[in-house]
Order: structure tokens, then sequence, then C-alpha cells
């Protein structure tokens, strides 16, 4: 068994109804030496929540910012705070089960090449693979294929996601891991300067995946440990999330394409990226307008029947 500490770190803000799920798994599992909450600007019933549980736990060490300050200075701060030789950064609405804290440190112990990461296979509520929990190289050109789902179109091109492929049996290597469930050895995360800091949300993983891989290290799918992530819980306006993802996109590869013909061709993919995921905010809008008037038209369908109902039971009488 390994003796490897493990530091759970999670950032919340404003998560929703399941942050309490996730916070009790994290502190019943087995294999987790010590859980970091990062609070940024939480409501005061959930951070007297937290308080409360800090206060029982020994392991669980509270940070309260009282500002959102994006996920990716939340985690630095976190991980610095942490005295874990691994690191275990987790979103604040996926579910650890149990063995898997355990599982990522036997995991550690097979990896030699560092700087490493090491992600998990993240689920849906259903039981299937989530998008995004093990990806391609990320291009302007795998960018547009993938959010312009051209890969279903012409024959030969390759989505960025992964999920659909054959589940390996064990660890094998990838580009690109889903930050849900990232783990890295704390000395290499802080060495290589931890998340940037200027993705306040999203994309971020995908950064630290190319910069690991780029320092000579190896990025990792671990298959053998699931993680449930809810998603989508925050009680931020979709479209503020989709625009902190699009402006991430825009970071990334200005970052990583900076010459003035790759920056074209950055522009050029941009627009069709941009489009995608503004059409995607549209929609979750309307979605979301359509349920409350479907349940509004429902409730009235139901009051109308039971008034009916009466009605025609005083006409009996």
């Amino acid at each position: 068994m390994s003796d490897l500490r493990l530091s759970v770190v999670t950032v919340s803000w404003m998560t929703g109804s399941h942050l309490m799920d996730a916070v009790t798994a994290v502190l019943a599992a087995p294999g987790v030496d010590e859980f970091v909450m990062v609070s940024h600007e939480n409501p005061p019933e959930v951070v007297q929540g937290l308080r409360n549980l800090a206060a029982a736990h020994p392991e669980f060490v509270l940070i309260e910012t009282d500002a959102n300050l994006g996920f990716s200075k939340g985690c630095n701060i976190g991980a610095r705070a942490a005295s874990g030789e691994l690191v275990l950064f987790l979103n604040p609405d996926a579910i650890l089960a149990p063995g898997s804290a355990l599982q990522l440190k036997q995991s550690a112990l097979a990896v030699k090449q560092r700087p490493w990461i090491i992600g998990a296979r993240i689920l849906n509520q259903d039981g299937s693979e989530q998008a995004g929990g093990r990806r391609g190289e990320l291009t302007p050109h795998t960018a547009a294929v993938s959010f312009l789902r051209l890969d279903r179109l012409i024959p030969g091109l390759q989505s960025l996601h992964w999920e659909r492929r054959a589940l390996p049996e064990a660890m094998e290597r990838v580009p690109t891991v889903s930050g849900a469930a990232l783990m890295m050895r704390q000395a290499d995360f802080l060495a290589i300067g931890g998340f940037d800091e200027r993705y306040f949300l999203h994309v971020e993983d995908i950064d630290i995946c190319r910069t690991v891989r780029e320092a000579g290290g190896e990025v990792w799918f671990e298959p053998r440990v699931d993680i449930l992530h809810f998603g989508g819980t925050s009680q931020s306006s979709p479209m503020r999330v989709e625009t902190h993802k699009a402006a991430g996109f825009v970071k990334y590869f200005w970052k990583f394409y900076p010459g003035p013909l790759q920056r074209l061709t950055t522009v050029l993919a941009i627009v069709p990226i941009y489009g995608a995921i503004w059409a995607r905010v549209i929609w979750l809008s309307l979605r979301g307008r359509m349920r409350v008037v479907l349940f509004k038209l429902r409730a009235r369908l139901r009051l109308s029947r039971q008034r009916r109902a009466r009605g025609a039971g005083d006409d009996q009488a």
C-alpha cells in the first residue's frame, strides 16, 4: 500500500445542491488524508455548514476567500495549503467513490516519468462516460472539427473527445484529461507554476496537460477510477459559464499558437467555435424557459382537472 499522503483540493463558488454530497463523499473515502476546501463567496448557510464540518473533522481544511477569484486561482491556493505529496483536484459537484483514492495512490506509484498527471473516468448520472474526460490534442483544427461535429460528416476527421473509444483495462497515455478529477504530485504542480490563473473558468485543465507534456512529462487516463460528475450545478447563469469557456479557448490558442499565420488560423477557427458555444448558450436559455412554461402549463391543467372533478362531484350530489 502506498504511504504517499493524498490531499483532495476542491474549489466551490455557488455550487448548488450537490456540494454537501461531494464533501461527505470525500470525508468518508478511504485513502484521503486531507481535504482542502477553497470557498469562493458561497452563501452564508453553505459557509456555516462547511465551518461545522471543518470543526468536526481535523483533516478538513477550510479556506474562505470571500471573493470569486476563479477556479485556477482557487486551485493554486488550495494546492499551496495542502500537506500531501499527492494533490487531487476534484470538482465540487463530483462524487469520489469508495476505493477511488486508494486506487489513485497505487496508480501514482506506477508512473516514473515526472511531471505527470493522472485523470479519472468521468461519468454522467446514467453511468455513461462523460465528454471531456479523455481528449486528444487541442488545436484550432481539432477544436473546429469537434465543435462543428465535422467528424460525423467527413470520414477520416477525428473528434477531440475520446469517450466513445474502447475503454482500456489499465492506465494509458492520453494528451488531455479533465480537471473535474485531476491528480499530480504537489511538488511538480508547484514547480510548473500550477494552473495558469489567466483562465478564470474552463480550459485550465487542457493548458496544464499540455504544459506537463511539453516539460517532458506524461498525462495518464485511469479507467479504474470512476468519478460521478453532475455538471451544470453552479447557480451561475449558463451564459456566464459559456462566456468564460469561450474566453478560455481564445487565451489558450493565443498562448500556444503565437505566430502571425498561426493566429490567423486561430481567428478563422474561433469564429465557428464561438458560434457553436453561443448557440449552446441560446439553446440552454430557451430550454430553461421552455421548462418553466411547460411546468406552469401542467400546473394549470392539473388545477383545471381538479376543478372539473369537484364540479362533477357537486352535480352528482
